[in-house]
């Protein structure tokens, strides 16, 4: 399946708060995206077909030199096709030539999210406990480092 990477911007907003809902048991609002959206700390990005169709995103906060990776999420009928690789991708390449690291939090039953982090370097440095509700789980603590010279 062909797509493309764009930056996410208010026209993306609605699908976006569509693939939260289809994804998390307690998902991001649109107004909540909107106010991310405009964060100067955050960055969304969006995959898109060639219709338009958005069919992943993800969300990174950077404060200095360290980086938290909100969201990674991708509609249940276009996973397994390569989108949150690619979506990963992008802020790895980003973390390696800003970032002392990135992290973020994963449930320790979603073993294809588990997969992909570690596909791209991401090892477990820390549990956090009840992180999650609905179904109450701990949440694992994954980090890529990066050399910096």
């Amino acid at each position: 399946m062909e797509f493309q990477l764009f930056p996410m911007d208010r026209s993306h907003l609605a699908a976006v708060a569509a693939i939260e809902q289809a994804c998390f048991s307690h998902p991001w609002s649109e107004s909540m995206l909107a106010e991310a959206l405009y964060d100067d700390a955050a960055s969304f990005i969006v995959a898109q077909n060639g219709e338009g169709t958005v069919l992943g995103y993800a969300g990174l906060h950077v404060v200095l030199d360290e980086g938290y990776i909100d969201n990674v999420a991708v509609l249940p009928e276009y996973r397994r096709l390569g989108v949150a690789d690619a979506l990963l991708g992008a802020f790895a390449r980003f973390g390696e030539a800003h970032l002392a690291f990135l992290t973020l939090e994963v449930r320790p039953s979603n073993a294809a999210a588990i997969a992909l982090y570690e596909k791209h370097g991401f090892v477990q440095e820390g549990r956090r406990k009840d992180y999650y509700t609905d179904p109450r789980e701990d949440a694992l603590l994954l980090t890529r480092r990066f050399s910096r010279p």
